[in-house]
C-alpha cells in the first residue's frame, strides 16, 4: 500500500471510530502539514517569531481536530481541509496584526521599511481573502481552485486531485478566477 493509500486508509478507519488510528495519522502528515505551513507563511510574507510553520501546523491541526464531524474522504481531501484551516489561521492572524498596527495597543513608530512592506502584505491578504469569499458566493468551485492553488500553494496537478477534477478544468478555472480577482479588487480599490 502506498503512502497516499495508507493515509486514507487511516482515514477512514478514524472515521469509522479507531481511535488509535488518529495517533498513526499525524506522524504521517506531519511533514506534508509543515511543507504546506511554508509555503503558507512564506508566500504571505508573515513567517516572524509570533506565527512560525510548527505554530501553524499545530493551530490546524487543532482546528481540524476540533471538528467532532470531520472525515474526510481521502489524503487529498484531507490536505484540501488543512489548506482552508491553515487559510482562516492566517487571516485571523493578518486582521489581528492590523488592529494592533490601527491602535489596538500601543502604536510602536518605525521607518523599517520591512515592517512597512509587512503591514501592506496583511492589508493584501485581508483584501485578497475577501474577495475570494465573494467569488464562492458566485462559484464555489473557482474560489476552491484559489484556496488550493494561493493559499494552499498547491500545483495545478495537485488541485486536481483534491478536488476531484481534471487538471485541464483546474487550468480553465485557475485562468477564470484569477481574471475574477484581479476585476474585483480593481473595483474595490478605485478611488
Amino acid at each position: 500500500m502506498t503512502q497516499p493509500e495508507a493515509i486514507t486508509a487511516l482515514l477512514r478507519a478514524q472515521a469509522d471510530g479507531d481511535q488509535a488510528a488518529v495517533g498513526r495519522l499525524f506522524p504521517g502528515l506531519y511533514d506534508e502539514l509543515r511543507r504546506l505551513a511554508r509555503r503558507q507563511l512564506s508566500s504571505h510574507g508573515l513567517r516572524n517569531r509570533t506565527l512560525d510553520t510548527t505554530a501553524l501546523v499545530h493551530e490546524a491541526y487543532l482546528k481540524l481536530h476540533d471538528k467532532t464531524r470531520l472525515t474526510p474522504e481521502s489524503r487529498a481531501h484531507f490536505f484540501a481541509l488543512a489548506a482552508r484551516a491553515m487559510r482562516q489561521i492566517v487571516i485571523d492572524y493578518a486582521r489581528r496584526f492590523n488592529a494592533a498596527k490601527r491602535g489596538g495597543a500601543v502604536a510602536k513608530v518605525t521607518l523599517d521599511e520591512n515592517a512597512i512592506a509587512i503591514e501592506q502584505q496583511a492589508d493584501d491578504l485581508i483584501a485578497l481573502d475577501e474577495a475570494v469569499e465573494r467569488l464562492a458566493e458566485i462559484d464555489e468551485r473557482l474560489a476552491s481552485v484559489v484556496e488550493c492553488r494561493f493559499f494552499g500553494g498547491f500545483s495545478e496537478a495537485e488541485t486536481a486531485e483534491v478536488l476531484g477534477t481534471s487538471l485541464r478544468m483546474v487550468q480553465r478555472d485557475w485562468m477564470r478566477a484569477r481574471g475574477w480577482l484581479r476585476a474585483d479588487l480593481e473595483i474595490e480599490n478605485a478611488p
